[in-house]
């Protein structure tokens, strides 16, 4: 699962002092090559700023769902959708901090193709944005309360965010860090296979950094390394590597 995509946490303040700029979106295409994976991941994200603030959008799909099998050739169709939704308000335009409301939800088919819910999470808090004096370089840190309907009434999030831009902004590294309390009831091990003992674990830990080339200002072939700590039901360490292109536009 992609999530938390960083364009929702530093891209606000480099439209604000640029004012050529006011929405952005991308499409992001990823294989996954973790174990246990092996499969497409789509991303779409939507930025768009007004007068007091913004708002982003992203939702993802993972194809991991085997529908059909006709002449040897497999058809997949979503297995996973996942959606987050932030509104960021400007507390002031002399300081670099913002309030900000967000949902995050969505739902994922099992093995027999029924459907679960991903609990709905509402978050709010604050966003504390650091730049180099050209804006190539951003930095946000976020400290959210976090609500987990039916599972955790009073939880927090930890986030930090970065941008870099290379090379005449031929190359950009950036990401998320998230570090949030959650109650968990892991089943599987880093290496997908059942653990003896399920075991109960209550921090979450992940982070996404990814590697653009970009070709063109609109088209990006790069990388993302999912990196996380007791997520999706998975104890321990685990690390996901994918190959993507991104179009922006």
């Amino acid at each position: 699962m992609k999530k938390h995509h960083f364009i929702k946490k530093n891209i606000f303040y480099i439209f604000l002092f640029s004012p050529f700029f006011a929405a952005a979106q991308n499409f992001q295409v990823h294989y996954d090559f973790g174990v246990g994976r092996k499969y497409v991941t789509t991303t779409f994200e939507t930025f768009k700023m007004d007068a007091i603030g913004n708002t982003f959008v992203f939702v993802d799909f993972d194809f991991n769902f085997a529908n059909k099998t006709t002449s040897n050739v497999t058809y997949y169709n979503p297995s996973l959708a996942y959606m987050e939704i932030a509104r960021c308000f400007t507390l002031s335009k002399n300081v670099p901090l913002s309030a900000q409301i967000e949902y995050n939800g969505g739902f994922f088919l099992n093995n027999t193709g029924n459907g679960l819910a991903i609990n709905n999470a509402f978050l709010a808090g604050l966003d504390y944005f650091i730049h180099s004096k050209d804006f190539s370089r951003t930095y946000n840190i976020k400290a959210l309360y976090k609500y987990i309907m039916g599972k955790e009434p009073a939880s927090f999030q930890i986030t930090g965010v970065w941008n870099m831009n290379f090379f005449k902004n031929r190359m950009s590294f950036n990401g998320f860090a998230d570090f949030w309390y959650e109650r968990n009831t892991n089943f599987l091990n880093a290496h997908a296979h059942p653990l003896a003992t399920p075991t109960n674990t209550k921090f979450v830990f992940i982070s996404e950094p990814q590697l653009w080339w970009n070709i063109t200002p609109y088209a990006s072939i790069g990388t993302e390394v999912e990196m996380s700590v007791n997520f999706g039901a998975t104890e321990g360490f685990k690390i996901c590597p994918t190959i993507g292109a991104k179009y922006t536009f």
